[in-house]
């Protein structure tokens, strides 16, 4: 059985009955379509830094290896068509030396381009389905390519109709980009409010700066990037934890700044709950809670897939415990039948 340690960033011992990558539609409907005749159970990979695989998983692992980056200019935008196995950092920092801006408070985020728009990945103020204009994707079943208009992906807070409706049901093969050549830039967030005469180039430099500071690198440090999402909640709970602490870092979700003050949604960054719950630095066995960012869990080395769910469910637990607040995971776990949820 072929391991897959070194396809999942967090990098677990865990074994598949095969690995499969594919470069095009055609090549992975003919390995599709030959593991589900076999009646195995099937995952698509893209680079792995959002999976973890707690279990042998008993199927096929089918890797999207998808790559080619086209662009072309109108007067007022960039658009650019990109392979769903391309690099996202590696994209990104292409698109700072072509002076394609717009992606520059997302450099370093860990993983493929393809799973961009599965997360609606964002950080510091910026979500990527700003940016995405159509997403390609072929139906698994019938095998039928389809294009998806931004409103069709049913965007949210690191969530999309790829995490429902459509939930292993298409393969993305594509992300089709539009970038605005006019642009105001987003330096609200963090330390990025303090850059002066921000350009692109700065903010795209401090964010790289800031991540390495705060974030292990999964090349030396077993990870899988965020764990949970930050939570949503109500103004109200959020005044109620505010009462008792003093100083609760927040943010009014986008949006919700119109709505009258008692319906407004906060976004509480999951590091801070998770720093007041005691978990910042706390080990079990393997796994770690990372000293300067709780919100990653680390692999110390010789992990288990038992000792990552049993410190996500405490960690789970004790927050809810503590502010009513609810956590979800942002990363896939993966048990031998497939995804499974805490």
């Amino acid at each position: 059985m072929p391991s897959l340690q070194t396809y999942s960033t967090f990098g677990l011992a865990a074994y598949c009955d095969s690995i499969q990558s594919f470069t095009d539609v055609a090549s992975f409907l003919s390995v599709f379509n030959t593991s589900k005749n076999d009646k195995n159970a099937i995952y698509i990979l893209g680079g792995g830094s959002n999976s973890i695989f707690t279990n042998d998983f008993d199927g096929t692992v089918l890797v999207n290896e998808i790559k080619g980056i086209s662009h072309f200019d109108t007067e007022a935008h960039h658009y650019l068509r990109v392979g769903a196995g391309e690099n996202w950092h590696d994209f990104v920092t292409l698109c700072m030396k072509e002076k394609w801006y717009g992606f520059e408070n997302l450099a370093l985020i860990p993983g493929s381009v393809g799973a961009c728009p599965i997360q609606n990945i964002g950080a510091y103020g910026v979500e990527v389905n700003r940016l995405i204009d159509k997403v390609e994707c072929v139906f698994l079943e019938a095998g039928e390519q389809v294009l998806l208009s931004n409103e069709d992906c049913q965007f949210g807070y690191r969530d999309s109709v790829f995490k429902h409706a459509l939930a292993n049901k298409v393969l993305i093969t594509h992300v089709n980009f539009k970038l605005p050549k006019h642009y105001e830039l987003e330096t609200s967030y963090g330390e990025l409010a303090a850059l002066s005469e921000p350009t692109p180039e700065k903010v795209y430099s401090k964010v790289i700066e800031i991540r390495k500071s705060k974030l292990p690198n999964p090349d030396e440090l077993g990870n899988a990037g965020s764990f949970f999402k930050n939570p949503v909640v109500p103004k109200a709970l959020y005044e109620a934890i505010a009462q008792k602490y003093d100083s609760v870092p927040h943010f009014v979700v986008s949006g919700s700044t119109e709505l009258p003050a008692l319906q407004q949604q906060i976004k509480i960054p999951a590091a801070w709950l998770i720093d007041q719950a005691g978990f910042k630095g706390k080990t079990l066995n393997k796994v770690r809670c990372h000293p300067t960012q709780p919100l990653v869990l680390t692999n110390l080395g010789g992990a288990t897939g038992g000792d990552v769910i049993t410190m996500a469910k405490d960690i789970i637990a004790s927050v809810q415990g503590k502010f009513g607040i609810q956590l979800e995971p942002e990363v896939r776990l993966l048990g031998s039948k497939g995804l499974i949820s805490l």
